[in-house]
C-alpha cells in the first residue's frame, strides 16, 4: 500500500529479458535498508525488489504489467517516480494507492498558470465514472486532486490537474508534454462505491 507521495526519482539503468523483464533501477535510497521482497511503487506500479546493491535495486516486470502500462516505460534511461511501501503508523499524506494501474491516459493540454503547470489528461471511457472533481487520482504514482472533469462525446473523460512547482520538481510530471502517456489509478474508494451502486442497480 502506498500514499502517492513520491520520495525519489529513479532511472532504469538496465533492462534484460529472462522470462519476465528484469530491471535494474538506480536511485538515491539507502538500498542496504531495503529488504529483498519489499514493494516499491515505480511510476504507480507496485513491484517487488528481487536484488539490490549500492545505489540500485532490481525488479521483475511481467508481460501483463508491460501490456497495461505506459509503452516504453520499462526501457533503459527512463525516469521513474519512486515510493517505498507505507508502514503502519506512517502519515497518509496523499490518498490510499494500491500500485495497480487501471489504464493509460494521454496529456491533451499543458500550460503554465500562475507558476504551476496546468495539465488536462484524457482517460478512457471505462475510467470516466470513477473520476470526480475534487476527488483523488494517481498519475504516474503521484497522488493528485482532480480540479475538474469533462465527459466527452465519445464516452471518455478529460480531467484537469494543477501541478505546483514543488511537485513538478520532485517528480517526472513537470517534464510532461502534450501527447505523452501516463499511468492512471483511480481512487480505491471510488472503485468500491461504483461496485456497490452496480449491485444496488
Amino acid at each position: 500500500m502506498f500514499t502517492g507521495i513520491i520520495t525519489a526519482i529513479g532511472t532504469v539503468g538496465e533492462a534484460r529479458q529472462q522470462g519476465d523483464t528484469r530491471l535494474r533501477i538506480a536511485c538515491p535510497y539507502d538500498t542496504a535498508r531495503i529488504d529483498i521482497g519489499a514493494s516499491i511503487a515505480c511510476s504507480g506500479v507496485c513491484l517487488t525488489v528481487v536484488e539490490r546493491g549500492e545505489g540500485w535495486f532490481a525488479v521483475d516486470v511481467s508481460g501483463e504489467t508491460i501490456s497495461r502500462t505506459v509503452p516504453g516505460q520499462w526501457s533503459a534511461g527512463r525516469r521513474l517516480n519512486l515510493e517505498l511501501a507505507m508502514k503502519l503508523g506512517d502519515e497518509l499524506g496523499g490518498h490510499i494507492v494500491t500500485g495497480h494501474v487501471d489504464a493509460v491516459g494521454t496529456v491533451a493540454i499543458r500550460d503554465e498558470r500562475g507558476g504551476s503547470v496546468h495539465l488536462e489528461i484524457d482517460a478512457p471511457a471505462g475510467m470516466a465514472p470513477f473520476i470526480a472533481g475534487k476527488g483523488s487520482i494517481t498519475v504516474d504514482g503521484v497522488s493528485l486532486t482532480v480540479n475538474a472533469v469533462n465527459d466527452l462525446p465519445d464516452g471518455t473523460a478529460r480531467f484537469a490537474l494543477n501541478i505546483i512547482p514543488h511537485t513538478a520538481e520532485v517528480t517526472t510530471l513537470g517534464a510532461l508534454r502534450v501527447g505523452d502517456v501516463v499511468n492512471l489509478e483511480i481512487d480505491v474508494l471510488a472503485r468500491y462505491l461504483k461496485r456497490m451502486q452496480s449491485l444496488q442497480g
